[in-house]
């Protein structure tokens, strides 16, 4: 059996490339070293490296939340109109047609 290693799209992989160099730039605007952060974060220094490259095998919530201890805006300016955009997502859930909505049960054809 052959391991493939998993590839990501460009988009991905700038994305995840600009956010790491984001953290990065704030963690030492805010003079924080990478064990600073790492610690408040929860993580270990390694991962936190990682994250500062981009690395697309970290998990998103540590990149994420690293962000966010850092000081970088995470899809909007400030964090309180991030809930005002959940809610316009979810009312826009709520309108798609229910079978879109719920998965659907699967056929059981065992005879």
């Amino acid at each position: 059996m052959t391991i493939r290693a998993r590839t990501y799209s460009t988009l991905t992989t700038e994305a995840l490339t600009l956010l790491g160099k984001q953290v990065r730039l704030a963690r030492k605007q805010r003079r924080m070293s990478e064990a600073d952060l790492a610690a408040r974060v929860g993580i270990a220094r390694s991962t936190l490296q990682l994250i500062e490259k981009g690395d697309a095998k970290v998990e998103i919530g540590l990149a994420f939340e690293a962000a966010i201890i850092a000081g970088v805006s995470l899809f909007v300016p400030e964090a309180s109109s991030l809930a005002a955009q959940k809610e316009r997502v979810d009312d826009k859930l709520a309108l798609l047609p229910r079978s879109v909505r719920r998965p659907r049960k699967e056929v059981n054809d065992d005879f």
